[in-house]
């Protein structure tokens, strides 16, 4: 049919298990929940859009969302801030803090909120002067923002690479997770430190990068847009021989976020993005608005069988093993294991636009 379609085979190929990484205990499958960025972006006029703006009332209604719609229960554990939430000044000690007006109970509070209902808390901020938007970011106050976040009692911590020198990040990525850890809380660690480096034709440490973060970004972001997803597809393929390797429990590739339910994809194409993650081992992390999406979208979202790829416990990315006149065959082995032979989930990929089945 049209699109990506998911199915579980036996297989009987040994690979290998990947490689060690950052021992942190966290993200031992890919992390889930909902990310504002894609789908808000940097909305800040609560004035005249109050409904869709970055705000506290924003972020609160989403999680009673994974909750009370059974997202949580499938694995959608996580809600994350992403820019735009930050006040342009720090406070008088140097702290981090948010948006008053937007954000007038303060990200300890929210953070209490997703606490409460059985959610993780995640935030953002950037390893450069500024923030991609323009707020403040971590330079200059790395142990500082470090102990505030885990002051405030987040979970997951997304840091971007705006406003910086990424000849840097090799020092500076590590230098913040050491200040992460050293808080004593669990903090995940996503980063965007290969991503800044591939474009400026850096050759990436991912030796380093894997002992330091738990997923990190290495391609584009995503926009929503078919065209969009194909690319990330065809960077994850083409590259799979240097990238697949360094997925593992624990250490993750990151292709960015679900754009399922948005406007940019049709109903095929958003069941090849999330057959297509599942295969990538990648986080599943939705960038939608959830009080709005399709039944018939949703469900793709809450497919359980789909997610249950995406979590298997052995944390083998899939590669791409038939490429030829528009389809693609892609597989991952994945629990069962019998007698020393993976189970596969594998997906089957039409990107023709003839029009015919095929």
């Amino acid at each position: 049919m049209s699109g990506g379609t998911q199915w579980i085979v036996m297989g009987v190929l040994l690979m290998g298990l990947g490689v060690c990484g950052l021992e942190n205990g966290l993200a031992r499958t890919p992390p889930m929940g909902w990310l504002a960025w894609q789908r808000f972006r940097c909305n800040t006029d609560c004035v005249n859009d109050p409904h869709n703006c970055i705000s506290e009332l924003l972020f609160m209604q989403m999680a009673d969302i994974l909750v009370n719609q059974g997202y949580r229960d499938l694995g959608y554990d996580m809600i994350s801030l992403d820019d735009c939430w930050l006040s342009r000044e720090r406070d008088a000690l140097g702290r981090l803090q948010p948006d008053p007006f937007r954000f007038p109970s303060g990200i300890a509070a929210l953070s209490d909120y997703m606490h409460k209902r059985g959610l993780k808390f995640g935030i953002y901020e950037d390893y450069g002067n500024f923030t991609c938007a323009g707020y403040p970011g971590i330079l200059g106050h790395l142990q500082t923002d470090a102990d505030t976040f885990a002051d405030w009692g987040v979970d997951y911590v997304k840091l971007d690479g705006c406003y910086s020198h990424p000849v840097d990040m090799d020092q500076g990525y590590p230098e913040f997770g050491y200040f992460l850890n050293k808080t004593g809380r669990p903090m995940v660690y996503s980063c965007s430190w290969p991503f800044y480096q591939i474009l400026s034709r850096m050759e990436p440490n991912y030796t380093s990068i894997i002992n330091t973060c738990n997923l990190w970004r290495n391609f584009d972001d995503i926009q929503d847009s078919w065209e969009s997803v194909q690319r990330i597809i065809d960077y994850y393929g083409d590259n799979q021989d240097d990238i697949v390797p360094n997925a593992g429990p624990g250490h993750w590739n990151d292709p960015d976020m679900l754009i399922i339910g948005n406007f940019g994809l049709s109903y095929e194409q958003s069941k090849s993005q999330m057959a297509m993650w599942a295969i990538f081992a990648a986080p599943l992390l939705m960038s939608v608005d959830l009080r709005t999406i399709r039944p018939e979208y949703k469900a793709i979202l809450q497919n359980r069988a789909v997610i249950e790829v995406n979590q298997d416990p052995l944390g083998i990315q899939g590669k791409r093993i038939y490429k030829d006149k528009g389809i693609e065959i892609w597989a991952r082995p994945i629990t069962p294991v019998f007698q020393g032979h993976y189970s596969y989930g594998v997906a089957f990929l039409n990107r023709r636009t003839d029009g015919t089945p095929s």
